[in-house]
């Protein structure tokens, strides 16, 4: 082999591994309250197709410490760098569980972004209840959404027979999650994306977009239920996708 073409192989090949070495390739995604894993089916059928190694946390929604506990096994599994995207109260157990190493950058979908010295309760209450919001008051330590307004309040978007069968399959979340105070939040770290669900009645549209501001993050948003993550699949996988582009990682 000529000399100039061992040189141009050995630039392309430098340049293949700066390409492998720079580029993030690991998500973990988290639910959020009232839900499981399943609903981020579409999500990950999209970044699979783009070649992401893609993992979903079961977290049990039991209380903060086991939610960080659930998403930090997850991240024990990686191999690199990780995106990690929480969706509603996955936002708050990203807040935390991001300060993993392993972590290079959060994503928060219509979710909670709590600060230092904060809860959820405290946040959720300082702005007008929403009519349409159907949480319940706790039941033996555990919230439900009250079954009559399930679909305004958590899907609008989705039609009625997905709602039924998501009101009928909902998990119920530790109220303790609320009264929980931040400290140490992964934000103030890592660089964040977030997008704001502007029908959302689940969780305060004017609430989503004061947290994503004071991150100092990218912030977008969609005319879209709580669920955005369902109804919108695709801007919410391109938006996982630009926060894994934009990050360089050694």
């Amino acid at each position: 082999m000529k000399p100039k073409f061992m040189v141009v192989i050995v630039i392309a090949l430098g340049f293949l591994r700066f390409g492998a070495m720079g580029q993030v390739k690991n998500i973990v995604l988290v639910h959020g309250a009232f839900a499981d894993g399943s609903g981020w089916q579409k999500v990950y059928n999209i970044l699979k197709e783009r070649g992401y190694n893609v993992s979903i946390v079961g977290n049990p929604l039991t209380g903060i410490d086991d939610d960080v506990a659930a998403t930090q096994r997850v991240l024990d599994r990686q191999n690199g760098p990780v995106i990690l995207v929480g969706h509603s109260y996955g936002g708050a157990i990203i807040t935390i569980a991001g300060n993993s190493p392993k972590v290079a950058g959060l994503v928060y979908v219509a979710a909670f972004s709590p600060d230092d010295g904060e809860s959820l309760g405290k946040l959720a209450s300082s702005y007008p209840a929403d009519p349409l919001n159907g949480i319940l008051p706790p039941v033996k330590g555990f919230l439900w959404i009250d079954s009559a307004k399930f679909h305004a309040c958590f899907c609008a978007d989705l039609s009625e027979k997905d709602a039924r069968f998501m009101e009928a399959s909902q998990v119920p979340v530790s109220a303790s999650v609320f009264g929980y105070v931040f400290k140490d939040v992964a934000w103030k770290s890592k660089p964040s994306w977030h997008l704001v669900a502007t029908e959302d009645h689940a969780l305060q549209t004017d609430l989503e977009r004061f947290m994503a501001k004071r991150t100092r993050g990218k912030i977008s948003e969609i005319k879209a239920s709580h669920v955005v993550f369902i109804s919108h699949a695709q801007e919410v996988a391109d938006l996982i996708d630009d926060a894994a582009k934009a990050i360089t990682v050694k």
